[in-house]
This record gives structure tokens, sequence and C-alpha cells, in this order.
């Protein structure tokens, strides 16, 4: 995250900040105030918390990349009346390559990184004005952030964009997230940023999640394709879903679709963070399912929690290699949360340094988890299959585990 980003500059207007800066109010004073200048009569919402409000490309713009500017402006309108009530929103929105594409006429979602990158630049900031414009008629603040899949997966900056969000919060502005797509170097794609969403959600310990999309939920099979698609009203265990035909295809615009929505429901709810999938486009069902009204498809907290650090370690942190392990090691990981030592790695796959992430599997597409490695590829690869003792002669002062059992988190 830049420098400029996330602070008091051009992009967070209303109250002025810095050492001439109005009188701060702490998080809980701040919603008070939010309370108090609730309109009478407002939607009657639950406790107030952190609400995640992730807006996918389908509901932000038409499938030529024209804005739907009065779905933006009555989903502004209803962000605004979770912060009157006084819940800390949090925007994460996709749509600066469609508006872009828009702008430059272009008929299709381009392909190539220059291209892609190009119509995020010339969507970018006319995306975040209109955000920001319809924000501040209703007396909301907002501030744009811009993250990229690095701030995710490495740890410091993970950090540091938390600290500025949450300093956000306290200010009470609305932060407006998007992916920084035109300094990305890997290929542009969170998930049609529903991994990010995920993850603003959980580095903020967010009271709900809600991805917005253009249909009414998961459904049993594809809706525009089966007719007798039914939906599916609630989620308990993930197993239930792999009887269920998920597309990964999403709308001419988007990156993501219904199974990368599905995946950031399972990251979230293993934080403890209930999930909602649902219509962006029918009013009114952001506050439904804020209050926690049967629209969309809910996700539930999964029953074993996940620390939030083996969270970033699965989801965000990128691999760079493959451990292949015996059966033994295999077992062990699984049945006794064990940490993996070298004897019982039998080959190395990949180029790495001791500190990366990487895949532990028994061969084939058979993932058993992952971990950070404490050896390099070219040490790994020495010391395989040998017993900690003969580690220590080839290797001096060395780690006893290839990879610890606090650093590693099962598939």
């Amino acid at each position: 995250m830049s420098r400029s980003q996330g602070r008091c500059s051009s992009s967070t207007r209303g109250r002025p900040c810095g050492r001439r800066a109005a009188r701060r109010l702490p998080l809980d004073r701040a919603r008070a105030v939010g309370r108090s200048d609730a309109p009478a009569g407002g939607p009657n919402l639950p406790a107030v918390g952190t609400v995640v409000v992730k807006l996918g490309s389908s509901v932000v713009a038409e499938e030529d990349g024209r804005l739907r500017l009065g779905v933006i402006e009555r989903l502004c309108a209803e962000v605004a009346d979770l912060h009157a009530a006084g819940d800390a929103p949090v925007i994460v929105t996709s749509g600066a390559i469609a508006r872009g594409m828009g702008e430059l006429e272009l008929a299709a979602r381009p392909r190539a990184m220059d291209e892609l990158q190009a119509a995020s630049a010339v969507g970018q900031g006319k995306l975040y004005r209109i955000y920001d414009e319809l924000l501040q008629a209703r007396g909301v603040g907002s501030a744009q952030i811009l993250l990229t899949f690095f701030d995710m997966s490495a740890r410091t900056h993970y950090l540091n964009a938390r600290a500025t969000l949450r300093r956000l919060l306290d200010w009470r502005r609305v932060p407006v997230i998007n992916e920084n797509d035109t300094t990305a170097t890997d290929e542009i794609s969170f998930g049609d940023n529903d991994f990010l969403a995920a993850q603003v959600a959980i580095l903020l310990g967010a009271e709900v999640l809600l991805l917005l999309t253009d249909t009414d939920g998961l459904h049993t099979a594809d809706p525009r394709q089966d007719p007798n698609a039914r939906i599916v009203p609630e989620v308990r265990e993930f197993a239930e879903l792999e009887r269920l035909q998920i597309g990964a295809a999403s709308s001419p615009l988007g990156s993501g679709g219904m199974r990368s929505k599905t995946v950031a429901a399972e990251m979230a709810t293993a934080a403890g963070i209930p999930t909602v999938i649902l219509n962006g486009l029918r009013p009114a069902a952001l506050l439904d399912a804020r209050r926690g009204e049967p629209v969309g498809t809910h996700f539930r907290p999964q029953a074993t929690r996940v620390s939030s650090f083996k969270l970033w370690l699965k989801y965000a942190k990128p691999s760079h290699g493959r451990l292949l392990v015996d059966r033994g090691a295999e077992r062990a990981l699984r049945e006794r949360g064990t940490s993996l030592l070298p004897v019982g790695v039998r080959e190395v796959e990949g180029e790495f340094s001791a500190g990366d992430a990487v895949v532990v599997a028994t061969g084939g597409e058979r993932a058993i988890g992952k971990g950070i490695v404490n050896y390099s590829s070219g040490e790994l690869r020495r010391i395989k299959g040998l017993k900690t003792d003969e580690v220590q002669a080839i290797v001096p002062r060395a780690s006893a585990e290839a990879v610890h059992r606090d650093y590693f988190v099962l598939d």
C-alpha cells in the first residue's frame, strides 16, 4: 500500500486531519455520534460492528462497461444507513477495469496484462470519485485504499494495512477498497476481489461479510443455464457444496464467479465471520442481510476456528515449491498435528528460500497442507530422508524441523 493511500489527502474528504485536525473520536464514541445522528425511523439494525460490503463487477457495471449509476447510488445510500446506525462499513469494489472499458469503448474485457492495467488506470479514479461524491451527499466521508496481493501476503504490509484501516474507521470514514491493478505484477485476479474482501474482513475482525452479485445467492446449479436450479438458503458445512455445480465463470467484466465467492466465504467463516452471498441488484437486500433476514445464501461460522496467521498462510501467502512426503509423515501431520522433519521428505520440487511457503503433498495433486519452510530447496535436497543427528552433521545449527507445526496449516 503506498504511503499516500489511506491517509488524509485529496482522497479523503470531510473533516480535516493532521496537526490541526478536529478532535478525533475513539470508535465507540464515534459510533455513538453515528447513532445520535441517525434519522428518525431509520433502519432497525443489530448491534454495531464492522461490515465489509463487496460489490462485484456485475453489480457495478453493465456487460458493455457502462456503470449502473442507479444501483451504485442506492447501495451508497444503504451504506450511509449502516453508518448512521453506528456500523463501520467498508466497501470493497470491483469495476475499475469495467469503468475503463466504458471510457475506452472496448467491446470485450482485455486479456493482455498491459491492456488490463491500462483499462484499470483509466477507470480507477473515475470509479472512486462516484463513490466519494455519493457518500458525501449523505454526509459520510470516505477514503480510497488500493491494495495488491503483496499487501495481503507480506506480513508487515498486512499489519500496516490493518492499522491504516482501523484508523480510518476510528475517524468514521468509509474505506473504498480496490485492488491496485495498475501496479500488480501477478495476474490481475483476487477472484474478482472476493478473496480481497475476505482478507479485509479477517484482518478487521468484521461482524459480517456481504458479497453482492447479480443473482439471488448460491444455487444448486447455474440458474442462467438450468431452469430447475434452486437457491441454497444456508451452508453450515462446506462438504455440502461438493455435490453442487458451482461455476468459475463470471460476467464478461469480472474474473471471479460463484466459486471464488464460496471460497471467500470459507475463508471468512473459518475466522468466525458470518458471510452472505446476495443479490446486490435487489433494493434493500444489503440492509436485510445485515439484519440477518433470510435473503441470499448464509454461511455460518465454522465450528473450528483458525488463527488469522494460518488463514493468511493458507489463502494469501504464495507457495514457491512442493515437498513430497511419505505416508508416515502424512499421518503425523494429519492425525497428530506434528511438525514435518527432514526424514519424512521424499522429494523437493521447485526453488525456494528458507521462510518461503511450500505445499506439502504425498504426490500427484493430493495436497496435505501448506507451511513456512526452514530450509532452502538446495539444503533440503541434501538432507531429505535423513534423521536429525545426520542433518546436523551436514548443516550445523540446523533446525530440527523442515516445517514447524506452528507454521503449517492443513489443506
